[in-house]
């Protein structure tokens, strides 16, 4: 691809595992369309290039958060960031994509000219300088978090004197060897990060404001790495990725209908490893499991650095931050010569993309969801937002399959725009549902700038994979409701057209 080229067939938005998962995707399904991906940053990877702290790695299988076309042959399953890294570097190179991407570029602003059929997209270089590029297609691989600014709770430090670190920015050099280490939260970076600091540490406390359901297993996948022995490589990979998927499936629901045998049994493989005396209450959440994101623990690691004396964890509410350490409102005192602020991301819709239509801002949260991919009423635009009860990919690659499946009955009829059009009427029909079922703070922080969210499918983001990908691949693109025009035909939506024939 010539670096100065202008405009596009199809711009994707990030180089991480959405945006490298569309181009491998349009490599082979959809070949006769030209595209660019544009990243903000030096390098590939996005959340895998981002996060630094000790320990990173996916808090899901790589059987599943790798992609269905490119078989994950590393013998651990749950994989550290490198090893991730490494993967996506290889899909890159092998499939010739690194000489589409264009890193340090930060799109600002797209905005949609009908007359053209194409996104006016306005870039910003490292150097600050601007460009503009256009595109007939806008593909969103931005990831659902803001990269600039994590979630702040608003701690006041006091006359605390040590280092504050949060994990969205870690320092290279951050020596943290036999010093006393309080990390806040317990989410999955705080649970990732606890046993691996504690290596070095001389002590690493999780303090949680509320417990997590924690679901011990083991690093690596058995199965995976006995059927690649005997199978051909992608027999494997297939045959694996889908007894995880199956097994994720059945787990999500299982802890929905029977939530009391799903809590016992984490409880029952934490004692496996603590011991059946051990006190469960710091495991033992005021929610039922799949409320939120249960936390995976890897070969017992956090359990072990537990028993080893070398990490705690410490459910209270923090009073104040002092000099050498944390207080807690019922006086109880956490030396700390480093605190870590694992308290959560801010989400972000779009990348936090200046998204408008011949000048008007688009606001996505007045749009809804069509097929967990595009938004009604908004044209050539495409999107991934992961499965939280899932793996992220399993989403990402049902969606670039998709949008190959419109990129190429557009090229088939001869036309250039692909609008889900939801009339005002059929949109006064619509019973709108609650976006994610899911209690977490980082969910519920975010809900006013989420889009909308129907009851029933085609209209929703929906959290069933295994139904999602049936749809999606089976399902005609032209549905009725995915309307295709040549650029500056029949503009008008549908519910105005029938007002004018009237």
């Amino acid at each position: 691809m010539n670096n100065t080229a202008t405009d596009f067939d199809v711009m994707i938005v990030g180089a991480g595992i959405s945006g490298i998962g569309m181009a491998a995707h349009m490599k082979e399904k959809a070949p006769d369309h030209d595209f660019v991906i544009v990243e903000r940053r030096e390098n590939l990877g996005g959340t895998w290039d981002l996060f630094r702290y000790p320990g990173i790695r996916s808090d899901s299988d790589m059987h599943t958060l790798g992609f269905d076309f490119e078989p994950w042959k590393h013998e651990k399953s749950i994989a550290d960031g490198p090893a991730i890294l490494e993967y996506l570097d290889q899909i890159v190179d092998e499939r010739d994509i690194r000489k589409h991407i264009r890193f340090s570029h930060k799109v600002l602003a797209a905005d949609w000219r009908e007359s053209e059929a194409r996104w006016h997209v306005t870039l910003e270089t490292e150097q600050g300088e601007k460009k503009h590029l256009t595109a007939n297609w806008l593909y969103l691989g931005s990831g659902y978090y803001d990269y600039d600014e994590p979630y702040d709770p608003g701690f006041e430090l006091g006359e605390f004197e040590g280092q504050v670190i949060h994990p969205q920015f870690w320092p290279e050099d951050l020596d943290y060897a036999d010093k006393n280490v309080v990390v806040i939260g317990s989410g999955a970076t705080a649970v990732t990060i606890v046993p691996s600091m504690s290596e070095k540490a001389a002590k690493v406390t999780m303090l949680q404001r509320t417990p997590t359901w924690m679901f011990s297993r083991p690093a690596k996948d058995a199965l995976a790495n006995f059927l690649r022995k005997i199978l051909p490589e992608k027999l494997a990979y297939r045959i694996t990725r889908w007894k995880n998927i199956k097994l994720q499936d059945y787990g999500f629901k299982r802890a929905r209908t029977k939530p009391e045998k799903m809590a016992a049994d984490l409880h029952k493989r934490i004692r496996k490893s603590m011991g059946e005396d051990y006190d469960l209450a710091p495991f033992t959440p005021p929610y039922n499991p799949w409320e939120q994101r249960l936390c995976l623990v890897p070969d017992d690691d956090l359990f072990d650095a537990i028993k080893s004396g070398k990490a705690d964890v410490v459910t209270g509410h923090i009073k104040a931050f002092e000099k050498g350490g944390v207080r807690l409102t019922d006086d109880r005192f956490l030396p700390a010569d480093i605190v870590i602020t694992a308290t959560g991301l801010k989400l972000a819709v779009a990348g936090k993309i200046a998204l408008s239509k011949e000048g008007q801002p688009i606001d996505l949260s007045e749009h809804f969801y069509y097929k967990g991919c595009m938004f009604s009423n908004v044209p050539n635009l495409a999107v991934v937002f992961g499965y939280l009860n899932a793996s992220w990919t399993l989403r990402a690659d049902i969606n670039s399959d998709y949008i190959c499946r419109v990129l190429n009955e557009t090229r088939r009829r001869g036309v250039d725009v692909a609008e889900p059009v939801l009339t005002s009427q059929a949109e006064a029909q619509i019973e709108e549902d609650d976006i994610f079922d899911f209690s977490s703070g980082y969910i519920q922080r975010a809900k006013s700038i989420m889009p909308k969210n129907a009851v029933e499918y085609p209209w929703r983001l929906n959290q069933e994979y295994v139904v999602d990908r049936k749809r999606m691949k089976d399902d005609p693109v032209d549905d009725g409701l995915l309307q295709f025009r040549r650029h500056g035909a029949n503009t008008r939506r549908a519910d105005e057209q029938l007002e004018a024939a009237e």
